[in-house]
């Protein structure tokens, strides 16, 4: 397993944060880095009440990438999706939370390893930091996380539930 840090992008932030629960982020992973792009896509919506939640979460560090051109070689990503992988490649990332496909497709090519809001799930039950799966992720699609049916019966399954 990987030791470097972990990476994310806007869509697990935002996701955890709807539901106020990016306390299973921080338990699970201790620190997360993002890059610039994601803290304006995070700041972009709802800005004050997001950016005091960045404030009392001193775990999530922006982190400006050492060559910022790094991103032309992601083409078809968005500029967030882009210094996310970037940044991920530089820091050696253990672990890039990701969840749009174009990216992932990248990030695996690349031999990162990935996961999603939805992994993250099932880790922190595997862990016990969470009981059931299911009442959480309810909560991130009411929330307006778009989930595929089909991955959410696999959630279910895979989480035993």
């Amino acid at each position: 397993m990987r030791v470097g840090p972990v990476i994310a992008n806007n869509t697990p932030l935002v996701a955890y944060w709807s539901i106020s629960r990016l306390d299973i982020l921080q338990t699970l992973f201790e620190e997360i880095l993002i890059p610039p792009a994601i803290r304006d896509e995070f700041l972009a919506s709802i800005p004050l009440d997001r950016f005091q939640s960045l404030l009392i979460a001193p775990w999530i560090k922006v982190v400006p990438l050492a060559r910022p051109s790094a991103v032309d070689a992601f083409a078809g990503l968005d500029r967030g999706e882009a210094e996310v992988i970037a940044l991920a490649q530089v820091q050696e990332a253990r672990l890039v939370l990701l969840d749009e496909r174009r990216a992932r497709r990248y990030a695996t090519r690349m031999s990162l390893p990935v996961s999603g809001t939805l992994g993250v799930l099932l880790l922190a039950k595997q862990e016990g930091l969470i009981e059931a799966v299911k009442p959480l992720m309810s909560g991130l699609i009411d929330s307006g996380l778009y989930v595929h049916r089909d991955l959410v019966d696999r959630i279910t399954l895979l989480a035993g539930e």
